[in-house]
């Protein structure tokens, strides 16, 4: 049986053998075939062995570990990020789709991002991942979201999404452009990544871009949007609706 190929890049001698160490009690199916404490040298090693994953921190001497990364485009590895990132970094991350643990890192953690890049090796869409992660670094105001499907994978701006809409374990994504794309996972994963821009979550099976609201009928108590859909407004959301418009 292959085992995962796995390069540790820190510049703690103490987090590169905590890592080891959780490897050994927690996945025996992986192989650390070396490490590293700078871009430089991590460089060396990923060249030599050629990884299938590497655990990656994102602040080392001499260079960060996108500098890193910048230098071995296109990539053939997956990538886990180790650090300490703050909210910014934590949601740009998310929408770019790519993995990353926390200091300190807990072991079902590690386990559970390893299981998810095992079943992805080959999967050649990483380097589009990153391209969208840095660009989410720089325009905080304009998101992109990677959306994964059996087919393909998607880069959204965040502003062309008019609605999402809940499907037990799935969630359709409805675009401007008319394009509907379903995704696994659970509105909620959904609800707040997006919410801090302008989305909102009226109904328990829908998540909606406020600035495609174009009125909110009293009668039948729908939220019309320029699309011409249609949104339910549950009694238990209604006021918090109201303020959030109002406010709009």
């Amino acid at each position: 049986m292959h085992k995962l190929k796995i390069i540790i890049v820190d510049d703690e001698k103490r987090i590169r053998t905590s890592l080891i160490h959780v490897l050994k009690l927690h996945y025996p199916d992986a192989i650390v075939v070396a490490e590293a404490e700078n871009i430089l040298s991590a460089a060396e090693v990923i060249e030599q062995y050629k990884p299938d994953v590497i655990l990656l921190d994102t602040k080392m001497p001499g260079g960060t570990g996108f500098d890193l990364l910048k230098q071995l485009m296109p990539l053939k590895f997956k990538i886990i990020f180790i650090s300490a990132f703050d909210n910014y970094a934590v949601q740009a991350f998310k929408f770019s789709a790519l993995d990353y643990l926390l200091k300190p890192i807990i072991p079902a953690d590690l386990v559970k991002a390893l299981d998810k890049a095992s079943e992805k090796l080959n999967e050649e869409n990483e380097n589009l991942k990153l391209r969208t992660f840095v660009d989410n670094l720089k325009n905080e105001n304009e998101k992109k979201i990677i959306l994964n499907t059996q087919e393909a994978t998607h880069v959204i701006p965040i502003n062309e999404i008019i609605r999402c809409e809940a499907d037990r374990n799935y969630t359709h994504f409805f675009l401007l452009n008319k394009k509907t794309i379903l995704v696994s996972g659970g509105l909620k994963e959904y609800e707040e990544m997006l919410k801090p821009y302008g989305f909102i979550r009226p109904h328990h099976s829908h998540v909606i871009n406020l600035a495609f609201i174009t009125k909110l009928e009293k009668r039948t108590g729908m939220l019309i949007l320029k699309d011409g859909s249609e949104v339910p407004v549950s009694i238990r959301k209604h006021p918090e609706l109201i303020e959030v418009l109002n406010r709009f």
